[in-house]
């Protein structure tokens, strides 16, 4: 009996088993038509949301948590980039250049490598005030190791212009662009992410936080799941990898490379969320860092078009991003 007791004692005092847990959406009111969301905010304090479909649709909100209101489309005639898919536009991602704002959008059809990357530029973000630029130079066809679609401008701490890029075949990429970034600077593309073993990785965004460079990306199945669910787990998630440069060297919180399967997972499926991703992470003057993606909310439906928006505070003290 009491070696039963001591027993009983000393399992009390082993550290309990961790579980982890994610913080579901903050509140977002009218947060609804938003597949692959990019978010900035005016310097008027207007925030800007722009979003897969509609030729990119435009929302706009006094806050994050909305309302958003849609205004309109950027391109409303459609991509001047001569391919299949000039009329739908996926995956914008939008930047401040001097007095333009910049937004790049991706020309593809599902599951095809026939893939552009096109460019817009405004100087007020406001629906009609966009004009289509065409192709940046980003293409591919089957030719190709990569797919030219969901790119993400980002820039170096000498102030060269980067793009990272790539969907699916042989993951995510980058390439240099020029001094403004209306075109790529005529060097050859390179690989940031692969995983060999499941292809499905997406929709590249880098943050730059302290010493590090973070490589955000999208892993899973994305869509459908009206139609049939993927294997639990193999949906859409989000994960990152870091390293302190830009073009290379990334890696998990484990330390295993990113080119040879890494990945730390930031935001699965949990609670009623289900399948994040199509992500970016801004830095807000009100929150500090907030990681901002779609979602599906099992309690309204799984369908593509009830993708919702949703963000959460990024936490990095630890080194990595916690939600």
């Amino acid at each position: 009996m009491m070696r039963l007791s001591i027993f009983f004692k000393a399992f009390l005092l082993l550290p309990a088993a961790t579980v982890d847990s994610y913080a579901t959406p903050e509140a977002c009111s009218t947060c609804t038509n938003a597949h692959d969301p990019s978010i900035i905010r005016r310097t008027d304090g207007t925030y800007f949301r722009f979003s897969t479909g509609g030729k990119i649709a435009i929302h706009t909100a006094p806050d994050l948590v909305g309302p958003w209101t849609y205004k309109g489309a950027v391109v409303p005639s459609g991509s001047s980039i001569n391919l299949a898919g000039n009329q739908g536009l996926w995956a914008p991602d939008v930047t401040k250049i001097g007095d333009l704002y910049y937004l790049y959008y991706s020309v593809s059809s599902f599951g095809s490598q026939n893939s552009a990357i096109g460019l817009a530029r405004s100087s007020s973000m406001d629906a009609g005030s966009w004009t289509d630029v065409g192709a940046v130079g980003v293409t591919s066809t089957s030719s190709k190791s990569y797919n030219a679609i969901d790119a993400n401008l980002v820039q170096h701490a000498n102030g060269t212009y980067f793009m990272a890029f790539g969907s699916w075949w042989n993951g995510l990429h980058m390439v240099q662009m020029s001094a403004t970034p209306k075109s790529t600077a005529g060097t050859s593309a390179f690989q940031l992410s692969y995983d060999g073993s499941d292809k499905a990785e997406e929709g590249a965004y880098m943050f730059k936080y302290g010493s590090y460079y973070y490589l955000f990306y999208s892993k899973g199945t994305c869509c459908g799941y009206d139609a049939t669910r993927p294997a639990a787990g193999k949906e859409y998630r989000i994960l990152v990898c870091r390293s302190t440069s830009l073009t290379g060297g990334f890696v998990d919180k484990s330390g295993k490379a990113c080119t040879s399967g890494g990945g730390t997972v930031v935001l699965p499926s949990h609670d009623w969320v289900y399948g994040p991703g199509g992500q970016g992470v801004y830095q807000d003057p009100r929150r500090g860092p907030v990681i901002y993606y779609h979602y599906v909310d099992t309690r309204v439906g799984y369908a593509d078009g009830q993708k919702r928006f949703g963000w959460n505070k990024l936490d990095f003290s630890s080194g990595w991003p916690v939600v």
